[in-house]
């Protein structure tokens, strides 16, 4: 199989603790986050994304502003968003703001657009949640004729229509990379095929070799609508520490904290060390130490034949300090190993 795998961090903004176990405050979370993203850079992270959120556990509602100051502290990393939730925005609006942030990231700006997994920004913004599908399916379609940067006439029922109408400003290269972010749904698979954009697949919950079909849908619906081959990439949980039961460990009461916050919001049952040691054990969450998450990542990329993945490095209050720790061993071990042990099974397949 081909390495050409591109690595990159994701977080969410997640509202972390202190030394004193105290929460740190949101101006200061964001402060880290720019932090992070400047020693991904540093260390040859290829990518790192942030998700937009309207609630109280997490700290970034308006990613790309927080990506357009890193922008002014990095020099080759690519900024983009997991995911920004389209649905419950304006696709003029968003184009105008990321294509603003690409000028200051020197053509580094990237999208992944989604539904998103939480429904609080449509009360926030007025929107009805009875439109969920036909808000972003409208609001797609709106935005794959933005992002082609010509003259848009366009006509839905949930936003005005536009006739001939150009948008502000123009990208240097002509265009924004960007993806749209799949949780599970085949009609969000062949939407994504159908619109022409690369594709993000989610891995929340479960073995990732689940969502094996989703790629081998998608590859058949861009066939079917006779569009070229385009990336797939996925996002998966995860974090590094020395050893497997040091990273479990580390990681548990943070990550129960938010798994059953988020449990109580939605009838699952509390989450349990056993679970979530299960979770880590059949790959949900890629957890342990460098070696031990290589080979995990390394096997997700064989798996499901994506061209990127993610890693959501940030997991409810798991405190900074831990944070720069991930990423570190993330950039030099983990990456690293992956590629070997994705080498090797090139040179070595028949």
């Amino acid at each position: 199989m081909a390495t050409a795998v591109e690595f990159g961090l994701d977080s969410f903004g997640d509202v972390t603790v202190g030394p004193d176990g105290d929460k740190v405050p949101y101006a200061q979370v964001i402060r880290n986050l720019v932090e992070e993203a400047v020693l991904a850079d540093r260390l040859g992270i290829d990518a790192f994304g942030l998700g937009e959120h309207h609630r109280d556990d997490y700290a970034v509602s308006s990613p790309e502003i927080v990506l357009a100051a890193i922008a002014a502290r990095t020099e080759r990393i690519r900024l983009g968003t997991a995911v920004t939730v389209l649905s419950s925005d304006d696709p003029v609006r968003v184009y105008e703001r990321f294509a603003t942030l690409d000028a200051l990231a020197r053509g580094r700006a990237e999208i992944i657009l989604g539904r998103g997994s939480f429904t609080e920004s449509f009360p926030l913004f007025g929107y009805n949640l009875a439109d969920y599908d036909r808000l972003f399916e409208e609001k797609a379609e709106l935005m794959a004729e933005l992002l082609t940067e010509d003259a848009v006439t366009w006509q839905g029922t949930v936003r005005a229509p536009l006739t001939k109408q150009h948008v502000y400003p123009k990208t240097g290269s002509g265009g924004i990379r960007t993806w749209i972010g799949v949780g599970g749904s085949p009609e969000s698979v062949v939407r994504a095929a159908r619109l022409g954009f690369p594709l993000v697949l989610a891995v929340i919950g479960g073995e990732p070799a689940r969502f094996a079909p989703y790629v081998q849908l998608y590859q058949r619906a861009l066939a079917e609508f006779n569009r070229e081959p385009l990336p797939v990439a996925v996002h998966v949980p995860g974090f590094v520490a020395d050893t497997d039961q040091e990273a479990a460990d580390l990681l548990w009461p943070h990550a129960r904290a938010m798994l059953n916050r988020i449990g109580a919001e939605r009838g699952w049952p509390p989450m349990t060390r056993q679970r979530f040691d299960n979770d880590i054990s059949n790959g949900a969450w890629h957890v342990g130490s460098a070696e031990t998450v290589a080979r995990k990542v390394a096997r997700t990329v064989r798996v499901l034949g994506v061209q990127r993945i993610d890693l959501k490095y940030s997991a409810g209050t798991l405190p900074h300090e831990h944070l720069l720790e991930t990423i570190e061993r993330y950039a030099t071990d983990v990456v690293p190993r992956v590629r070997e042990l994705l080498a090797a099974e090139t040179t070595t397949t028949p």
